[in-house]
């Protein structure tokens, strides 16, 4: 339940009054730091709490915008784009927990799952796993049941079929492959659920730092494929969860 929700509830219940119920709706949208504006009503108008991008933040900086989150309601915080060094820093910080092979640090309590299905990650190669493992994490972060495939790119076909079940059963599955991105087309070929294709960096010179798996994948005959930005397993995730929980919405 959002903030907002439970602020309409209590009214409802005449645990509060109406003016403090308007209070709430007439804060400031955003809590003004200085070197940043943290939203805090995008739970209100998206659903999910602001996400806080680790790269070209300093520690201390990251630092201050979990601490307003925090003064403001928000318990549950993902930091992506975190290094070794900033999250040493972060470590004191109540419930933190860094992910490494992501590069992402979370704090707070686990969200249950409660999407209508599972949301597959299916990675061609180890190189991929950083990007993999940003998704996966993400995915887990906002409420989804998911499932890992790695290292089943189609220079070893019979690494990714033999998930068959796994991938044909998940409401999304998200593609993750560098070199020629053939990955996602094979897919895309194989399932009936949305495919979001995620190029990443990795490949010889001619891959052009990940333009060659995103041009591959965005020239993809398999219907159902949309491409994300190179290297983006965050926002991967993101779309992915948005999808799996469009029936819990339409609920609502």
């Amino acid at each position: 339940m959002t903030d907002a929700k439970k602020i309409l509830e209590e009214l409802k219940q005449g645990r509060i009054s109406t003016d403090e119920a308007l209070l709430y709706f007439q804060k400031e949208p955003y809590a003004d730091i200085g070197f940043a504006k943290v939203d805090m009503k995008r739970s209100l108008v998206q659903g999910n709490g602001e996400v806080i991008y680790g790269a070209g933040k300093s520690a201390e900086q990251i630092l201050s915008i979990i601490k307003t989150m925090r003064e403001n309601g928000q318990e549950r915080i993902l930091v992506t784009r975190l290094s070794d060094e900033k999250a040493a820093v972060l470590e004191d910080v109540k419930g933190f927990c860094y992910h490494r092979e992501a590069c992402m640090g979370t704090a707070g309590e686990k969200k249950e799952a409660d999407g209508i299905g599972r949301i597959a990650v299916v990675s061609a190669g180890t190189s991929d796993l950083k990007v993999a493992e940003e998704a996966a994490l993400t995915a887990e972060f906002f409420g989804n049941e998911t499932v890992r495939i790695y290292d089943a790119g189609v220079a070893g076909l019979h690494r990714l079929l033999s998930n068959l079940d796994d991938l044909m059963s998940a409401s999304v599955v998200i593609a993750v492959a560098g070199m020629e991105g053939a990955l996602a087309s094979v897919v895309g070929g194989l399932v009936s659920a949305p495919v979001i294709a995620v190029p990443t960096s990795v490949g010889y010179g001619a891959s052009f730092g990940g333009i060659s798996a995103l041009l591959s994948m965005l020239n993809s005959c398999s219907s159902g494929v949309s491409v994300v930005n190179i290297d983006n397993g965050f926002g991967a995730a993101y779309q992915a969860s948005l999808i799996n929980h469009m029936e819990k919405r339409s609920e609502k």
